[in-house]
């Protein structure tokens, strides 16, 4: 029997005996919604709170409005100043205000003797919903300043501008998907996560589960190759990978219609080449992530053994990609050698909008092919020392 039919029967024998296993077949298939459902979750809060800060407008709560009058009408001209809570450190600690303009008894007397009036900005910078609030009041606050420090000068015969050396214009170059970077974060994440999920439950039971049901050793007595057995149930887990690779990408792909532009206030890029092109980058992940379940899987001592140890796996090749994503950071080309790190720096470029090239993507996916090649290979090797059936 040639090594491609006896691997085309120990693959379809172990897909048969996965798809049987209902229970674990609706839990890989639950995993994947729950990505794209928390991405339409976070991005209804973003656009829900941007629309409320345009509709209402940014309040600004200011304690000691009376000591500086002009500043609170100039204030007022964009924002809605009200009364400050008792206990401003308080408040904004408790999130009850996003911001506190604090102005001294003393503001007036420093701002006539032309010293520095000091006011006092209350902010907790690691609320991300105050800072439309923040920015604004230290526009505001900025603008003011230098608005009375131009008068200042034209009092005394000088001309502002020449204490202004530089003439600062604010180009914004961001588009809508890169000013989501954060929240997009999850993306590729949840990619990584749904193809472990879904091959985990059929590599451990093609492994330590048949050896505890003590069905491995009849395998072991056919007269194939070991290699064989390793080469049918890695593509078993791969079938499995690619049903939860695709379903994640196709269930990301509605988040553009359940959140349309018209209702957010901006778009999404989700569309079916872009996804078309990350299920590409996703295929070798899916090789690499089914010989490395079936090969730790097969090591294992018993089925919960498996199951610990896969669920740490799991967890290390997506950390690194979700923690560049959220810091911002542009990774070096170099890193696209990585394997599962290269496909989660392009797939972060795609959904920035930035250029993926044929080059970047064959060096992301033939290193992954590459380790998944070496670890297959360490896979039969112990298959054929037996040690599935024999490590204790």
């Amino acid at each position: 029997m040639s090594w491609v039919r006896a691997s085309s029967v120990v693959f379809l024998k172990e897909v048969h005996e996965g798809f049987r296993d209902r229970r674990s077949v609706l839990t890989a298939l639950f995993f994947p919604a729950l990505g794209p459902a928390l991405l339409v979750v976070l991005i209804s809060i973003v656009s829900q709170t941007s629309r409320e800060v345009d509709e209402k407008g940014v309040s600004i709560p200011v304690a000691g409005s009376q000591n500086a009058p002009n500043l609170v009408a100039f204030l007022s001209q964009g924002a809605r100043v009200v009364p400050a809570p008792d206990d401003p450190e308080e408040a904004v600690r408790r999130g009850d205000a996003d911001v506190v303009v604090v102005i001294p008894p003393d503001f007036g007397e420093r701002l006539r003797s032309g010293r520095p009036a000091p006011i006092r900005l209350v902010v907790d910078e690691s609320r991300d919903q105050a800072r439309p609030a923040m920015r604004a009041a230290e526009r505001l606050l900025g603008a003011w300043a230098h608005q009375t420090g131009a008068q200042r000068l034209m009092l005394r015969g000088v001309h502002p501008a020449v204490v202004e050396p530089l003439a600062l214009e604010h180009v914004d170059i961001s588009t809508p998907a890169s000013r989501l970077a954060s929240l997009l974060a999850t993306v590729p994440f949840f990619i990584v996560m749904a193809i472990f999920t879904g091959g985990m439950a059929i590599a451990i039971d093609t492994t330590a589960g048949e050896r505890e049901r003590q069905s491995l050793e009849p395998l072991f007595t056919l007269p194939v190759p070991r290699g064989v057995l390793v080469i049918g149930k890695v593509a078993a887990t791969c079938v499995f990978g690619v049903v939860t690779l695709v379903e994640t990408l196709l269930l990301f792909g509605l988040v553009p219609v359940a959140l349309p532009a018209s209702r957010i206030g901006f778009s999404v890029k989700l569309d079916p080449w872009m996804l078309a092109r990350t299920v590409g980058l996703g295929l070798p992940m899916v090789l690499l992530a089914s010989a490395l379940m079936v090969l730790v899987a097969a090591r294992a001592r018993t089925f919960r053994s498996a199951q610990t140890t896969l669920s740490i796996l799991t967890l290390l090749p997506a950390l690194p990609g979700i923690v560049l994503g959220l810091l911002r950071a542009r990774p070096a080309d170099a890193l696209l050698a990585v394997p599962f790190l290269g496909q989660q720096v392009l797939v972060m470029r795609m959904l920035r909008d930035e250029p993926v090239d044929f080059i970047q993507a064959t060096v992301a996916g033939g290193a992954t092919m590459a380790l998944a090649g070496l670890v297959i290979a360490i896979a039969v090797r112990s298959f054929e020392r037996g040690r599935p059936l024999f490590d204790e």
